[in-house]
């Protein structure tokens, strides 16, 4: 949490000392905690990338691997809906509140209600969707029919285990980084992503598809149980108490009322994405999956660990009336997620098929898949940089107690990704449909960006100066990787495993390059930080 403010003296002056140690410790909590959740999420995603690979090894695009592909859609609605609303922007901030004001002990027995009453909707959400799997699977793949639609309905089944141990891993895991505790959330995905990829690598065997499935709900239960330490340390009072009337449940309910909304809206968006893909047929839902699981790993190495951190800062800048602080902190934040994710989104929309071939070309995946998965992934590329703007910006509004703005933008880019996929996917297939779904973001970080700051009075020259050196540089990598592709042909795994590699750190030297040449700032700083730790000034 931020420090409270510095005592004043009988002049009424501001300790200079102490005012300066308490901005210091902030900035180094807050680069320990975006360093401990970037840490997690990219075990995660490579662990993710890891996955994919393997259950791609395993089936391909096969009508299997879409069907399972599918029966993940309603399982991760309910939790998302109901776990993922509550534990962000509705319960951290009016915990954290809590706690400031009222003690742990008061702050303890209100999660213990909103646990409680979180696990009980959504057992009874995962009840509900298992009676009605039969007729709610084919309204998101109208394409399947036979003996692929009975599986994605068995798994969807199967799989609606994982959303009843999320609900109350999720809230364990809001609870924590309420608390700036971020290691044991940081290291529960990876446990998550280990558990699928033996049952893709192990259990596919005897089990099929089920196998993966099966790891899914073991994944699931592992996410909840690693983290169960982490509240027997910060020495959590849990109350079996299922009082909705406790004061703090309608400020809760209040602020997650539109959160849900918007959750509905993100997890719409694939909806639509798999509603479109299931009518072209052939393995269209697995390629555009494993083009998105590829495309989202710069959006959460990026985009989601820094948000991730810091939000619970903006919460007590918020709760502290110290705006001008808030709008720094997001404004920082931003120019760092971008100075990382311009390079990597252009990047990876050049080296699509290499990295495609290198990461997937194994096993039953074979090079027609590669093609059709790595067109979608370029055009998916095209929206990277718009979302990870929004996942900091909507949190800013999320500190302030704004959970309605954001929602609005959602869902009106929902509307435009309907619009746009009904007209593009007929003509483009796979390809318009990951466009829709770039040009959706773009316009939903337009609008987000926009009202923000209008609402805060807050400046985005910094930003828009920041964002044309980092274009520069990036254009700079680009130019020199787009040469390189004109002297080496590649056609085989081997040729583009060279070219993925080699393509990937030539980029990287060239971006680094150009923005030391530049005196980026977002560079210069995490090199004063590492000469400082080696001791070299």
């Amino acid at each position: 949490m931020p420090e409270a403010t510095a005592p004043r003296d009988e002049a009424g002056e501001n300790r200079d000392s102490s005012s300066g140690q308490g901005a210091s410790n902030r900035v180094s909590a807050l680069v320990l905690a975006a360093a401990i959740v970037g840490f997690g999420f990219l075990g995660s995603r490579l662990l993710g990338i890891l996955r994919t690979v393997a259950i791609a090894d395993s089936f391909g695009s096969s009508p299997d691997v879409g069907a399972y592909f599918v029966a993940f859609r309603l399982p991760d609605l309910i939790f998302q809906v109901l776990a993922g609303a509550t534990m962000g922007s509705a319960f951290i901030p009016v915990f954290a509140r809590l706690a400031r004001r009222d003690g742990s002990e008061r702050a303890w027995e209100f999660a213990s209600v909103m646990l409680n009453l979180v696990t009980l909707a959504t057992a009874i959400a995962c009840l509900a969707a298992l009676i009605l799997a039969p007729w709610l699977v084919p309204l998101t793949a109208p394409g399947f029919e036979g003996e692929q639609l009975d599986k994605a309905v068995y798994l969807t089944r199967l799989m609606l285990l994982s959303p009843f141990f999320f609900a109350i891993s999720g809230m364990v895991t809001g609870i924590l980084n309420a608390r700036q505790q971020f290691l044991l959330p940081a290291l529960a995905p990876m446990v998550y992503n280990l558990a699928i990829i033996f049952g893709a690598v192990v259990l596919a065997g005897p089990f099929g598809i089920e196998g993966v499935a099966i790891g899914v709900v073991a994944g699931s239960a592992l996410h909840l149980v690693v983290q169960i330490p982490g509240l027997v340390r910060l020495g959590m009072r849990y109350r079996y108490s299922f009082d909705w009337r406790d004061p703090q449940v309608p400020e809760v309910a209040k602020l997650m009322g539109p959160r849900v909304i918007g959750l509905a809206a993100a997890q719409f968006n694939f909806v639509v994405t798999t509603f479109f893909a299931s009518k072209i047929g052939g393995g269209a839902v697995a390629d555009l999956t494993y083009a998105w699981l590829l495309a989202g790993l710069p959006v959460a190495l990026f985009g989601m660990a820094f948000s991730t951190a810091v939000f619970p800062q903006l919460a007590g800048q918020a709760a502290d009336g110290d705006h001008a602080g808030l709008h720094d902190t997001v404004s920082r934040v931003l120019r760092v997620i971008m100075f990382l994710t311009i390079p990597a989104a252009l990047g990876l929309i050049l080296l699509r098929e290499p990295v495609t071939a290198l990461l997937l070309q194994h096993g039953a995946f074979r090079p027609e898949d590669t093609h059709a998965t790595a067109l979608a992934l370029g055009f998916f590329c095209l929206g990277l940089i718009p979302q990870a703007g929004i996942e900091i910006h909507s949190r800013g509004f999320y500190a302030i107690g704004d959970t309605r703005t954001p929602v609005i933008f959602a869902v009106v880019a929902v509307g435009l990704n309907l619009v746009l996929s009904a007209i593009l996917f007929g003509p483009f297939e796979t390809s318009g449909l990951a466009l829709a779904v770039s040009l959706a973001a773009w316009l939903e970080w337009g609008l987000l960006y926009w009202v923000y700051l209008g609402r805060t009075g807050a400046s985005a020259a910094a930003d828009l100066d920041a964002g044309a050196r980092y274009l520069f540089c990036a254009a700079a990598m680009m130019l020199g990787l787009a040469l390189g592709f004109i002297t080496y042909d590649a056609d085989s795994v081997v040729d583009h495993a060279v070219q993925a590699l080699f393509g990937g750190a030539a980029g990287l030297l060239l971006y680094l390059g150009m923005a030391m040449w530049l005196r980026v700032p977002e560079l210069d700083g995490a090199l004063g930080r590492v000469r400082a730790i080696l001791g070299l000034r």
